[in-house]
């Protein structure tokens, strides 16, 4: 809360001095008070008053600081030609004027919340009996509302916990593919802080994991209300830590992060080859664990894969539960779509939902873009859901498909990602260094081109179909039980569907 003091330069005339306790109070002052503090003060000293900004020193800073509104009303009553309100009566007008621009401010800036706080520089009905001389009522929880009511921007707030409240366990299609992982999450979520800290999760790109960390976050909020839980994604943190860089004020930096319960953080990924940030990153990590919060963290590699992340991160990264997220299999792909139909208010034929589902490998959020495309088509065409108003709906993405994806581009992928000669693919030789790429191209090939056995081993050097056939089903078989293998797998097949 910033205090206040009034004087005079002689040839600027009043000058009303406020001395904020720190860095960011100050300028979240200059940024969203100054111009209209001075307004007032024009309004209500009947001619310029000068304001200035000052860091409080240490020790007065901890002193208990007078409210804005009253030092606005202790302005001086110097000899001018127009009276100047007296004391109480100033902080009177301030009042009225303030309360009188509701509708005028509200439209300027939006509301507050409930759970956020506003600097100390909003105006408050103590200002009166302050100035007044009567002690002014403690009012803690009338401040957010004051500032409301002004209609004033909101600062920064570190209990917004930032969740999805839609993204919750029951909206989440349980599979193969995410059984483990959302295992893990329904534990955290009901004994914060006992095993499995911290949780990280990983996989490739729309597979669910944001779904998942959501869900845990609602799910603690449901059962304790009060605790302090966060959402972010790690771009964020990057930027709260240059933010506080800029203005030297890690204190703050660390009360917000310190201080939580249950910290979910996205995409950790980022942080390669940012130090600053990796540092403030690995204090709250462990000023969390030391307290018994709880950490959950994803990426798309495991923590041992992460580039450019210091290395005593990634073993704290390791040292609790690491889980992955798999692309979906054929059934929960269907499962998903039929669900979220569902939840469109629409019906989506199995065979619909099969075709679609075959189509689309990738990721469940190709699969949401999908499905509102066939909804959306048929919506407007007024038409029911079947397979051939699909295939017209999805002409366009099956059309890409089918032109980027050619056994050539799966060779050339597979053999860039292993770093071996394109000619390897087809040539007879048979180191496990290339013949493992090799099968794993037929199986791709397999995959995601409409190629039969026989042209898919004429296009690997004229090799027999059973040759082809056994690369499929040893690539296929491994896929389900190497967590690494079906990782690199899902990054040829997102790496090739463009």
């Amino acid at each position: 809360m910033p205090d206040a003091t009034v004087g005079s330069d002689g040839a600027d005339g009043v000058v009303l001095r406020l001395l904020a306790p720190n860095r960011f109070k100050l300028d979240w002052i200059r940024s969203q008070y100054a111009q209209r503090i001075e307004a007032l003060l024009l309004e209500l000293a009947g001619r310029p008053v000068r304001l200035e900004l000052a860091l409080a020193p240490q020790q007065f800073a901890a002193a208990r600081p007078a409210t804005v509104g009253a030092a606005l009303s202790l302005l001086p009553a110097t000899p001018t030609p127009t009276p100047t309100p007296t004391p109480t009566r100033a902080a009177a007008l301030l009042q009225q004027h303030a309360f009188s621009s509701t509708a005028r401010l509200r439209s300027q800036a939006p509301a507050l919340g409930e759970d956020q706080h506003p600097p100390s520089a909003a105006l408050s009905t103590a200002s009166a009996a302050e100035a007044a001389g009567r002690p002014a009522p403690a009012q803690p929880d009338k401040a957010p509302l004051q500032a409301r009511r002004l209609g004033l921007p909101p600062p920064p707030s570190a209990t917004s916990h930032r969740l999805n409240t839609a993204l919750s366990f029951d909206t989440l299609v349980a599979g193969r593919a995410n059984q483990m992982a959302r295992t893990a999450a329904l534990h955290v979520a009901g004994a914060p802080g006992a095993m499995y800290n911290p949780l990280f999760i990983y996989g490739g790109v729309g597979l669910g994991k944001t779904h998942l960390i959501h869900a845990v976050g609602n799910a603690l909020l449901k059962d304790h209300p009060q605790a302090r839980v966060l959402y972010l994604h790690a771009e964020q943190f990057i930027s709260d830590v240059v933010k506080n860089y800029q203005r030297k004020t890690f204190d703050e930096l660390k009360a917000k992060y310190h201080s939580l319960d249950l910290l979910l953080i996205d995409d950790v990924q980022f942080f390669a080859g940012k130090e600053r940030t990796q540092e403030e990153f690995f204090n709250a990590f462990e000023a969390l664990l030391a307290k018994r919060a709880h950490i959950i963290m994803t990426s798309d590699t495991y923590p041992k894969g992460l580039a450019d992340i210091d290395q005593r991160l990634t073993s704290r990264f390791d040292a609790g539960l690491t889980v992955a997220i798999e692309p979906p299999e054929l059934e929960m792909r269907v499962a998903i779509l039929i669900k979220k139909a569902q939840a469109e208010g629409a019906e989506m034929p199995e065979e619909v939902a099969f075709f679609i589902a075959k189509n689309v490998r990738a990721n469940v959020r190709e699969l949401e873009g999908a499905l509102r495309k066939v909804l959306a088509y048929s919506r407007f065409s007024h038409k029911d859901i079947h397979i051939a108003l699909a295939r017209e709906a999805l002409r366009d993405l099956l059309s890409i498909q089918n032109r980027q994806i050619s056994v050539e581009n799966i060779q050339k992928t597979v053999a860039d990602f292993y770093k071996i000669k394109i000619a390897d693919m087809y040539s007879k030789k048979r180191p496990a260094s290339i013949a493992r790429p090799r099968q794993i191209a037929m199986y791709i090939a397999k995959e995601l081109t409409q190629k039969s056995l026989p042209e898919i081993g004429e296009l690997f050097g004229g090799r027999d179909h059973t040759t082809v056939l056994h690369a499929v089903r040893k690539i296929g078989g491994e896929r389900g039980k190497d967590t690494e293998l079906n990782q690199q797998l899902h990054v040829l097949e997102q790496t090739l569907k463009g």
